[in-house]
C-alpha cells in the first residue's frame, strides 16, 4: 500500500492516504469518493496526447513535417519497387533547350544585319523592324515564303536560306560564349541523369560546329535542327519531335526558351516552359510557367514541380463523367394490337 502511495506521489498528485498517515491511531480510512476521483484522473493521463492529435488546440499542431519534402512523382501503390524508385529519381522528365539566348550569348543585331544584307543582294526592299521581329524564330524558308514573300520556288528558297546563314556565320565569326549560369545548370542536369535535348533553327552543320567550338559535344541526348522539321516557331513541331526522340510524352518535357514565340509553341505542344529573360524584360514573358534571369537560379526540385501532372501514368485516374441520355417526351409506342381474327 505504501509503495502505491509513493508511486502516485511521483506523478504530481496528492497522496491518496495523506489524511490516514496523520490519523493512524484513530484507524481512519480515506473516503472512497476521493480515491475514485483521483484514479479517474490518472486514467485520463495516457489519453491526453491522443486527444490533442484528434482535436488540435492551434494551427501549429496541423503543420506537416518540413522534412523530407513530398515527392509528387512517388506512387506508393506501385508493386514494382524499381519502377517506384525510377519515379522518385530524375529520369521521368526531359529538358529541351534552345541554343541562342538560352545556353549561349545571342546578338540579335547579327540576325537583323543578315536579313538586310540578303535583301540588298537579292534586290528586295529591306524588311522593316516589325517584320524582322515577326520572323524571329522561324525557319529561313518559312520566313522568306510566308512573311517576306520573296519567292515560293523551292530551289530559290533553299538558295536564299543557305546564303542568309552564310552571312550570319560570317558576322558571328565562330565565337561562342556561354551565358552566365547556363553551363553550370547543364552540368547539374547531366549529373542527375536528366535527358537533355537541343533545338535550333540553324542548320545541323553550323550547330554541330558551334557545339564543338564551345566544348560540350556529347552532352545532349538529342539535337533537332532546321534540317529535321518543316516549320519553325510558333509551330510546336520542333519541340514535339524532340520529345519523340527522347521517348517522353510532351507533358513530361520542359522547354527552356527566351521569347514569347517559344512559350506559345511549348504550350501548344502541352509542355511547360521556363523563360530566360535574355533579350526581353521579365514582364514581357509572364505567359511562361517560370521566368528566370539565369538558368542557375533553378534547381532540380523546381523542374520536378513543373513536370508534376495528373495522369493515369502517375497513379491518378481521372473520373469519367456519365453521359445523361435525354428523355424523350413522346410516349412509348403502344404494343402491337392482337388481331382477333387470327385466332
Amino acid at each position: 500500500m505504501i509503495e502505491s502511495i509513493a508511486a502516485t506521489s511521483l506523478l504530481g498528485y496528492t497522496p491518496v492516504l495523506g489524511p490516514c498517515l496523520r490519523n493512524v491511531s484513530g484507524k481512519q480510512f480515506p473516503r472512497v469518493g476521493v480515491i475514485k476521483a483521483q484514479a479517474m484522473e490518472l486514467a485520463k493521463e495516457p489519453n491526453r496526447y491522443t486527444e490533442r492529435e484528434r482535436f488540435p488546440d492551434s494551427l501549429e499542431d496541423l503543420k506537416p513535417a518540413s522534412w523530407p519534402p513530398k515527392n509528387k512523382a512517388d506512387n506508393p501503390l506501385l508493386h514494382n519497387p524499381l519502377a517506384r524508385q525510377e519515379r522518385m529519381g530524375c529520369g521521368w522528365l526531359g529538358a529541351i533547350f534552345e541554343w541562342e539566348g538560352v545556353l549561349i550569348e545571342d546578338n540579335p543585331d547579327f540576325e537583323k544585319q543578315a536579313w538586310l544584307a540578303l535583301a540588298e543582294e537579292e534586290g528586295k526592299y529591306p524588311p522593316p523592324a516589325f517584320v524582322l521581329k515577326r520572323i524571329q524564330g522561324m525557319k529561313n524558308e518559312q520566313a522568306i515564303s510566308e512573311v517576306l514573300c520573296w519567292s515560293r520556288d523551292p530551289s530559290q528558297l533553299k538558295r536564299m536560306a543557305s546564303r542568309k546563314e552564310e552571312i550570319h556565320q560570317a558576322l558571328q565569326g565562330g565565337v561562342y560564349r556561354f551565358r552566365d549560369g547556363s553551363h553550370e545548370f547543364v552540368n547539374v542536369l547531366t549529373r542527375h541523369k536528366i535527358p537533355v535535348a537541343l533545338v535550333s533553327i540553324r542548320p545541323r552543320k553550323n550547330l554541330e560546329e558551334a557545339i564543338v567550338a564551345i566544348g560540350i559535344e556529347g552532352v545532349f541526348n538529342v539535337v533537332v535542327t532546321a534540317d529535321d522539321v518543316y516549320r519553325g516557331k510558333p509551330d510546336p513541331e520542333m519541340f514535339v519531335y524532340a520529345a519523340q526522340l527522347l521517348q517522353f510524352i510532351p507533358e513530361r518535357c520542359i522547354v527552356f526558351g527566351n521569347s514569347n514565340l517559344t512559350i506559345e509553341a511549348a504550350h501548344d505542344a502541352k509542355m511547360k516552359c521556363v523563360a530566360v529573360a535574355s533579350k526581353h524584360p521579365v514582364y514581357e514573358l509572364t505567359a511562361a510557367d517560370l521566368v528566370v534571369r539565369q538558368l542557375d537560379e533553378l534547381s532540380v526540385v523546381d523542374l520536378k514541380n513543373l513536370a508534376d501532372i495528373e495522369l493515369t501514368e502517375f497513379g491518378s485516374t481521372p473520373e469519367l463523367e456519365m453521359e445523361v441520355e435525354e428523355e424523350d417526351d413522346q410516349l412509348p409506342p403502344p404494343s402491337a394490337a392482337i388481331d382477333d381474327g387470327f385466332w
